[in-house]
């Protein structure tokens, strides 16, 4: 799969973060909104980084869990 594909459908999976590979070869993902202090206490990253597009979207599956354990507005 090429790299835009990956990029595209993560950005389609994720619509809450931007999502980009950078020169040196590393997938990362930011949120568009800042974190409240609940989430950062849960575990909630505003940038996430990984070595593969694979790796990356187990990471924003575990930021959705963490952010699903805390029910609505935390």
């Amino acid at each position: 799969m090429s790299l835009d594909r990956h990029l595209t459908e993560i950005a389609r999976e994720y619509p809450d973060w931007t999502i980009w590979r950078s020169d040196a070869g590393r997938w990362w993902a930011t949120r568009h909104h800042p974190l409240s202090l609940p989430e950062r206490e849960a575990g909630l990253a505003m940038t996430i980084d990984a070595d593969t597009p694979d790796d990356l979207r187990e990471q924003l599956i575990d930021q959705r869990e963490r952010a699903e354990s805390l029910g609505p507005d935390p």
